[in-house]
């Protein structure tokens, strides 16, 4: 029991730190289209992030795995089910760390782009430099709680047919007639958060110093 639970476990922490790994550099290019002058690329971006937030990421899942083959009519591989889950998991989460990194990048005043300015420094100097560490201070709480549910959001990948951690406690579940599996499961999702919880605690008292 212990091991097929530790397969799904290694399942789990791959899709969670794929997702993290491709969403959280994402995010900063969705959010930067979304502040966009032009219109028709924050038209876009508006439009990607409403239909990520606006649908569920089981419906996203399924229609990344069987859109090539109803839409098109292309095979795809065996492998096919993780590629669909690793993209369906980034597009989904870059959505979400967009409108955060967003809302972070505004929440810096403007004088201090034209302070930065009057001291000479370029543009990505004073993003780099002077926004950046501000804005990481003001989203840490936010990406945090995204973090977390992506956590749990893993046990979503049992629709694509991925043996992850929730599917692998499902069938020991079915198999023994018990809720150990079950049991054990949930135990090893709560202490992946409180690990999380603990490594977010000591970066947001890392980044004290930039609390006004």
């Amino acid at each position: 029991m212990i091991g097929l639970l530790g397969d799904g476990l290694l399942l789990t922490t791959q899709i969670f730190f794929v997702t993290l790994i491709g969403s959280l550099p994402l995010g900063v290019v969705v959010a930067l289209c979304r502040m966009s002058r032009f219109k028709v690329v924050a038209g876009i971006a508006r439009f990607y992030i409403s239909i990520l937030r606006g649908t569920p990421l089981m419906l996203q899942l399924m229609a990344i795995m069987f859109g090539p083959y109803y839409l098109f009519g292309l095979q795809m591989g065996s492998d096919w089910k993780y590629w669909a889950c690793d993209i369906g998991f980034i597009l989904n989460y870059a959505a979400y760390f967009g409108e955060i990194y967003r809302s972070g990048i505004q929440s810096v005043p403007r004088g201090q782009y034209e302070a930065a300015n009057v001291l000479g420094y370029s543009r990505a100097q004073t993003f780099m430099k002077i926004v950046l560490p501000q804005v990481i201070k003001h989203i840490l709480p936010a990406m945090g709680n995204e973090i977390i549910t992506l956590v749990k959001d893993t046990s979503l990948a049992f629709v694509l047919g991925i043996g992850e951690m929730f599917s692998q406690a499902k069938a020991l579940s079915a198999r023994e007639v018990s809720m150990v599996p079950y049991a054990l499961a949930a135990l090893v999702y709560w202490v992946f958060c409180l690990i999380i919880e603990f490594v977010l605690g000591k970066v947001e008292k890392k980044l004290d110093y930039y609390h006004a």
